[in-house]
């Protein structure tokens, strides 16, 4: 089976092909850095809107790469949830639209779903079961995975995520946007025992995180301080510190807790070099393996959704004709292909 995906849930349009048995055929991505970095970080409203613009332009370069025409796709995925509704829509329609009209059949992916398979698409993969860390902008949990759609998430960020934390220090230290990516590079040449900053919720029972208060208790420093270069280095270095600590122990104690031997790791902060060396000295001595997607499908990408459709579609998966996107939707709440969807009460 080939698939096309198609990515759109925030401010990065992604589009891939993806063939059962050959692998990845193309992928071509176009990130809206630029066009929301003067406001310092993403409008819903442009980002749907530069999403029209450039997501059949970018179709046509992935079939292109690939040497396929519209009629050797087998089926389209597309990311329908959760993520910002309008980004999300745009997608969706243009997905389902082209399956109607090529008579293929399509699928609606979970984003996060789309992200836990990354892993795969490299040549040397996990297999299920594992353990799942899920660490981006808007999202940080720690998810047993036993099957395709089958998940069971065992912690979850109940305020900021890991991502949304970098992004809102580095800010407070002013560097530019985006912020997580800057800041990290920053602490490359900081010194992390300058300052001591809480390591969230290591001293409850659970596996649930908590990263406003490290946030808050960056902004308390930084008040005090007359910021330079150094200084600037010194106070991200601390603040990558423990964050990095505070995954790391929490990951330790997913992997004793469910006794899985593997660790997968990805969402946009599973490239940061510093988490990636901290949970390689772990499994070093645990005795568990780790693996991570390159670091362009650790951000948000179409290569993962067709990954994921393939795996749905062939499945025997199908869309309705309506074109379905949630803004909010729970992992949690999906099952495998053929498995009615387990939906949760809004009320």
């Amino acid at each position: 089976m080939r698939v096309l995906g198609i990515e759109t849930s925030c401010d990065e349009t992604g589009v891939a092909v993806y063939d059962q048995r050959q692998g990845l055929l193309s992928h071509a991505l176009y990130s809206q850095v630029a066009l929301h970095a003067r406001y310092g970080g993403v409008v819903p409203e442009l980002a749907s809107r530069d999403h029209i613009r450039k997501l059949v332009p970018l179709i046509n370069e992935s079939l292109a790469e690939a040497g396929l025409e519209p009629g050797d796709i087998d089926g389209v995925a597309y990311t329908a949830g959760p993520g910002l509704i309008g980004a999300l829509l745009v997608g969706a329609a243009v997905g389902r639209s082209l399956a109607w009209a090529w008579g293929r059949p399509a699928v609606g992916i979970h984003h996060m779903e789309g992200h836990l398979l990354a892993p795969m698409l490299e040549a040397s993969a996990p297999t299920m079961p594992f353990v799942a860390l899920l660490v981006s902008g808007g999202h940080t949990m720690l998810v047993e995975v036993s099957g395709l759609g089958r998940y069971r998430i065992l912690g979850e960020t109940l305020d900021d995520a890991a991502g949304e934390a970098f992004d809102k220090t580095a800010k407070l230290l002013g560097l530019p946007y985006p912020g997580g990516p800057e800041l990290a590079r920053l602490a490359e040449s900081g010194d992390p025992g300058r300052f001591d900053f809480p390591r969230p919720m290591l001293r409850r029972p659970g596996l649930d995180f908590s990263f406003s208060g490290l946030k808050t208790a960056v902004m308390l420093t930084v008040r005090h301080l007359d910021l330079d270069d150094g200084l600037r280095a010194d106070v991200a270095a601390a603040f990558q510190a423990a964050v990095v600590d505070t995954l790391a122990a929490k990951c330790r104690r997913a992997m004793a807790q469910t006794g899985a031997p593997t660790l997968v790791v990805a969402g946009g902060v599973g490239a940061n070099r510093a988490l990636r060396e901290r949970l390689d000295s772990l499994a070093g001595e645990a005795d568990w393996d780790v693996f991570y997607p390159r670091p362009e499908f650790c951000t948000d990408n179409g290569a993962m959704i067709a990954y994921a459709g393939m795996l749905r579609l062939s499945g025997g998966e199908r869309a309705g004709l309506s074109i379905d996107a949630r803004a909010r939707w729970s992992l949690d709440e999906l099952r495998p292909p053929g498995e009615k969807e387990k939906r949760k009460s809004t009320h």
